[in-house]
């Protein structure tokens, strides 16, 4: 089965739940309705159509500055900054819908049948808020809890949403776009 085909599979199974989908270098990628994601997931995992008993991965992009400012700088993955950037602007807007700020983004994987897919859900700034997906893999608990602690997405359902790489008393999450960088933070110190 290739991606066009896993997409169409996925979206006759759950026509309500697809608002849009696409396939881009055998990658397929479904974007769903924030409140079809657990049971569509539920049958990815169990229906032997799909077998996607693997959760690779899952996190957020903050789609709130998109396609707003060029990038200024290429950086290799060594931090040395190598040449500057042409100032490449997003051909297009974010596509979403205005009020969905954020993305809940999914990776799944069927060792059997060997597909991948990629689900996201649209969030809202005002409701940022997704089922948890760790009655059904044990690995979402800490991907959730990072989702939580970086971009302030709760997850309803969660054992234990708590904070994973931030300390409690920690204010904000860092990885919003609109997060103070030089915003000073509980227990830390005066600058030397």
């Amino acid at each position: 089965m290739n991606a066009e085909s896993l997409i169409q599979a996925v979206r006759e199974r759950f026509p309500q739940a697809v608002e849009s989908s696409y396939a881009y270098r055998r990658d397929a990628t479904i974007v769903v309705r924030r409140e079809s994601l657990l049971p569509l997931a539920k049958a990815l995992k169990e229906d032997p159509a799909f077998q996607m008993s693997f959760l690779i991965d899952l996190t957020a992009v903050d789609y709130s500055a998109f396609g707003k400012k060029p990038a200024t700088a290429f950086f290799a993955s060594s931090g040395v900054g190598v040449r500057p950037s042409m100032g490449i602007e997003a051909e297009e807007p974010w596509p979403g819908p205005p009020s969905a700020r954020f993305a809940v983004v999914y990776h799944f994987l069927s060792l059997p049948l060997k597909q991948r897919l990629r689900v996201e859900v649209l969030v809202s700034e005002e409701s940022p808020e997704v089922d948890s997906l760790t009655p059904l893999w044990g690995a979402a608990n800490w991907l959730e809890r990072e989702v939580w602690d970086m971009f302030g997405i709760r997850f309803q359902g969660h054992p234990d949403l708590k904070r994973i790489l931030m300390y409690e008393e920690f204010e904000g999450h860092p990885l919003r776009k609109d997060y103070p960088v030089k915003k000073r933070q509980p227990l830390i110190g005066p600058v030397n």
